[in-house]
């Protein structure tokens, strides 16, 4: 298959880049590099530095002509689409799209989009965690909104283009090649902090829990949703809810790091609880998460200690 990844530069669509590759597909990228790095393009593959909102996203559809687009570009800070959040609506929703639009105008046969399940569910019913897929949708941040609003324009295109699509709602993506400044950056935030012998702080109490969900199991639902899924939206998380205080205890123990952090005052937007139940992944998708959080951590710390000490 011909496959177009938006993002395909950053942390994510790197490592579905990687994923497609392996398997023989045929494989570009759209991304601005505004968060992403040629660095994370393999040899090989071709890279349109473009803005998905710009008009010249017609060229890169009428050049590679893809057969699937696999849509990880966004606008993905919570604290900054609380500041703007006409900017993160343009890019999530607007940016969106324009690909939906030259998706169906090329005759693509399906359209796989990243989602935000921590984001989208807002705070949720502490009796309801781990959440599925029927919890309200209720966001508390301008960027779970426009990954929602996407989502509705998913539906639209499919019945009105024959666009079919698979969306994956990820929980807290961690691992390799996450960048500090990321939506849910805590664990490379710590791990890089805790291999320079930096002092850490800790939003909030700590107290607040996630479902951290390892890339490379990511980049598998992406596969999966190749062939499975057609039509519905999906958990990928783990269904374990983990604090911030349990991560920062853990990556200490694996780095070796004995100094205390410190706290500081909670994101505005941020959920205190949250966990996705991934059960109808498995079912759609035939999907499951494999990495176990400590291995995760432990493969994730060795990676920034290398970038720390390259």
């Amino acid at each position: 298959m011909r496959i177009l990844v938006t993002g395909g530069a950053g942390f994510i669509g790197s490592h579905v880049v990687d994923r497609y590759l392996a398997l023989g597909h045929e494989v570009a990228v759209v991304d601005n590099l505004v968060t992403g790095s040629r660095a994370n393009v393999p040899a090989g593959v071709k890279l349109y530095t473009v803005d998905i909102r710009d008009a010249a996203l017609e060229g890169v559809f009428t050049d590679f002509r893809p057969n699937v687009v696999n849509h990880h570009a966004a606008q993905a800070n919570v604290p900054a689409s609380v500041a703007d959040p006409v900017y993160d609506a343009s890019v999530n929703v607007l940016g969106g799209l324009n690909l939906l639009k030259q998706s169906a105008q090329v005759g693509v046969s399906k359209f796989i989009y990243a989602s935000s399940g921590g984001a989208m569910y807002g705070e949720p019913d502490p009796a309801c965690i781990p959440l599925a897929e029927d919890a309200p949708v209720r966001p508390l941040s301008p960027y779970g909104a426009s990954k929602q609003a996407l989502e509705a324009w998913l539906g639209v295109y499919q019945r009105t283009f024959g666009l079919e699509y698979s969306v994956v709602r990820y929980a807290n993506v961690y691992g390799p090649r996450q960048g500090i400044r990321e939506e849910g950056a805590v664990i490379a935030v710590f791990a890089t902090r805790m291999a320079a012998g930096q002092p850490v702080t800790i939003d909030g109490t700590g107290q607040q829990s996630r479902d951290f969900v390892y890339v490379g199991d990511c980049a598998d639902a992406s596969v999966a949703a190749l062939q499975r899924g057609a039509g519905a939206a999906v958990n990928i998380g783990t269904g374990i809810e983990t604090t911030i205080q349990e991560i920062f205890d853990l990556l200490a123990e694996i780095a070796g790091y004995s100094r205390p952090p410190s706290y500081g005052q909670a994101r505005q937007g941020d959920v205190q609880r949250i966990a996705l139940n991934p059960s109808l992944a498995s079912r759609e998708l035939g999907w499951s998460p494999r990495m176990a959080l400590r291995q995760g951590l432990a493969e994730t710390y060795s990676y920034f200690q290398e970038q720390v000490g390259g």
